[in-house]
């Protein structure tokens, strides 16, 4: 099994709405912000590489939306899934599998490219299967006011009229047979039923944070983000995760960190706190 970081592009989301109730003069100290408090992010995917099934985590924003939507996130770089993916020596049409942790836009909004000819949109990946749940699912489809905005039907339903959407469940017989070193984490504090995957690999385990952990900026455990549905629910994953991955030594695959790929935590007298940062060709 290889595993790849693929860097889809950077965006700029505003700095306290990313940090909730902690101050700024605290967040800023790791993640600095412009004149307008907006503050720069990765869309960092993670390619699997095993055997005959390439599954990518996550697919990055896209850019299927209209300029105005755009212009509302700054995004930078000279990063795209596409150029990421020809680096590596693959393209759209080997990827097999499409794992979305959850279906906010920034996540899953590369899942589906609009057609021109046909003036609809249509799966980005022709020969993938796309995974979600059934209960994040139905949140996504039917959401509530404050998750509108992020759960774009654009993004979402041309997955279900394609044909190529299965949902995963604790017992999945595909993720053990054909992916038999995943195992998945279900949390539910920023969005309903996010999965977040832990990767047995070269005798480690990798978890892809999604945003269960945005940034090394995010360890501490009162910097949970102001997008999270249920903060206090945030606060009792993110303890018994945090913990659980400085006793492990888990390395984490930062989603959105614009600086660092990985880290590593350890408990200290001020609780989980970041142990080393380093890229993900360092593994």
């Amino acid at each position: 099994m290889k595993l790849h970081a693929v860097n889809t592009g950077y965006f700029q989301l505003d700095g306290g709405a990313m940090f909730g109730v902690v101050p700024k003069s605290l967040w800023s100290r790791t993640n600095p912000a412009d004149d307008n408090n907006m503050c720069n992010w990765a869309m960092r995917s993670l390619l699997i590489e095993d055997g005959d099934r390439l599954m990518l985590v996550d697919t990055g924003i896209g850019n299927k939306q209209s300029e105005k939507f755009f212009s509302h996130y700054n995004l930078h770089g000279n990063d795209s899934l596409d150029k990421s993916l020809k680096a590596l020596g693959f393209d759209r049409n080997d990827i097999t599998d499409v794992f979305l942790t959850h279906l906010h836009f920034d996540h899953c909004g590369g899942a589906i490219e609009y057609d021109s000819s046909k003036d609809a949109f249509r799966p980005a990946f022709k020969n993938a299967t796309f995974w979600s749940n059934q209960q994040h699912w139905n949140w996504a489809t039917k959401p509530n006011a404050r998750e509108k905005a992020s759960f774009l039907k654009e993004n979402i339903l041309p997955i279900e009229e394609s044909g190529q959407l299965k949902f995963l469940s604790h017992d999945s017989t595909f993720l053990k047979n054909a992916f038999p070193n995943i195992d998945v984490l279900m949390a539910y504090g920023h969005t309903d039923a996010q999965m977040i995957p832990h990767i047995r690999y070269k005798g480690q385990t990798i978890v892809f944070m999604a945003d269960l952990l945005p940034s090394t900026g995010h360890i501490p455990l009162p910097y949970v983000m102001g997008y999270d549905t249920r903060p206090l629910l945030t606060l009792d994953e993110k303890e018994r995760f945090m913990n659980a991955a400085a006793y492990n030594e888990y390395i984490l695959f930062l989603e959105h960190d614009s600086v660092s790929e990985c880290c590593t935590v350890q408990h200290t007298e001020k609780g989980v706190r970041l142990k080393d940062s380093f890229s993900f060709s360092d593994i």
